[in-house]
């Protein structure tokens, strides 16, 4: 059986249920090496301002091994911040037979790419676009250094058509890039619908919101990427219906001080609510504005839970998973009059657009993304 040493930071909810997946189908063997030790147990948020420990199990059922990190400033931001001297010994006397890094930008990331190219094959993932790209000298700076890096990479998983265009436009020919789906765990989502439904209604209730209204939800970061500055002048439009805020972050003040009536607030909830979470609302909104919102998985959840989608078009999943008039709309990015156009499109529509979003995530799956992996493992 072909064995994948898996390189990546720390343990993330949109990714050990993948992990551990792999491990429960057995047709490739795997292993991750978390390089950020220090997150074993929880991480600091500098968006959210605060510690998170998620409330799902990430370490469950599959192998991994926390790699001493010996990084002065340890972070998964910057290059410096994770630092290995025993990654690649490990990972040879593991026996591996190709590695996936996830994320280029770490020194021992990198390291290990340059240090196992010609020895075995190195795969690669990432979610990078070129949706911000300005045109300038820095551009063209960027292009070269990013022709280098990616020049040690064997194949690269791209998860939608950004991303594609993202490493074809860095050196990688199309026979180097291998399509794996950006998902979420489906089935945590859309499973026991009808009891998160009830939860969603009783909290709705709460919250008085009739049945009779429609909510627009935004869930994430009160952040400047994010604009959700756009949607609380948004809402000044249409106070027949309703804002769901659910997050935390450094615009909550300012956002609070300029809400109307119709808005309402909630705080950051941790992964076993979040099925109930996007059941309160009917359309789930993102207005980023960037630069950064490489994919938005916040998007695949809420498909997961029947919703219909209303996005900016600076969301890098926008082009893979809205369809215009079918599951939703995307609108101009930070274009107020463009987004109260879309917002009207929804007053009859978001039952039926809520049942295409399910029917279009189903192949967005962790499912599918194993099958890849898997098959070209296996080619080698």
């Amino acid at each position: 059986m072909k064995k994948l040493a898996i390189i990546i930071t720390h343990p993330i909810q949109y990714y050990s249920p993948l992990f551990k997946l792999l491990s429960e189908r057995n047709k490739i063997q795997i292993k991750v090496f978390y390089t950020w030790e220090q997150s074993k147990e929880k991480v600091f948020d500098k968006k959210f301002g605060q510690e998170i420990k998620w409330d799902i199990p990430l370490l469950d059922g599959y192998d991994c091994t926390f790699v001493k990190n010996i990084a002065k400033k340890h972070n998964s931001i910057s290059f410096k911040g994770v630092i290995n001297p025993t990654l690649n010994k490990e990972i040879e006397s593991w026996k591996a037979d190709a590695i996936l890094v996830f994320g280029w930008n770490h020194h021992s990331h990198f390291k290990a790419m340059r240090y196992f190219k010609g020895k075995i094959p190195v795969y690669f993932r990432g979610d990078s676009t070129l949706i911000d790209e300005v045109a300038g000298y820095k551009t063209i700076l960027r292009r070269i250094w990013l022709k280098f890096v990616y020049h040690y990479v064997d194949f690269a998983f791209y998860v939608g058509q950004n991303s594609k265009k993202y490493f074809l436009k860095h050196g990688l020919k199309e026979k180097q890039l291998i399509f794996a789906p950006h998902a979420i765990d489906n089935k945590r989502f859309y499973s026991n619908s009808e009891e998160n439904i009830k939860k969603a209604e009783k909290w709705r209730t709460e919250l008085e919101i009739t049945k009779n209204d429609i909510v627009f939800l935004f869930v994430g970061k009160f952040e400047r990427k994010k604009n959700p500055l756009l949607l609380i002048e948004v809402a000044k439009h249409f106070p027949q219906h309703k804002f769901l805020f659910v997050g935390d972050g450094e615009f909550e003040h300012n956002m609070k001080q300029k809400a109307g009536k119709n808005v309402i607030f909630l705080p950051f909830q941790n992964q076993s609510l979040m099925p109930v979470i996007y059941r309160l609302g009917d359309v789930y909104i993102l207005p980023s504005q960037g630069p950064g919102e490489t994919w938005g998985l916040a998007v695949n959840e809420a498909m997961a839970c029947k919703k219909a989608i209303l996005v900016a078009d600076k969301v890098g999943c926008a082009i893979d998973l809205v369809k215009d008039n079918e599951n939703g709309f995307i609108f101009k990015s930070n274009n107020l009059e463009d987004l109260k156009e879309k917002i009207k499109l929804f007053e009859n529509n978001y039952t039926n657009f809520g049942k295409k979003s399910l029917e279009i995530i189903k192949n967005w799956s962790f499912e599918e993304i194993a099958k890849s992996i898997e098959l070209n493992c296996n080619k080698l």
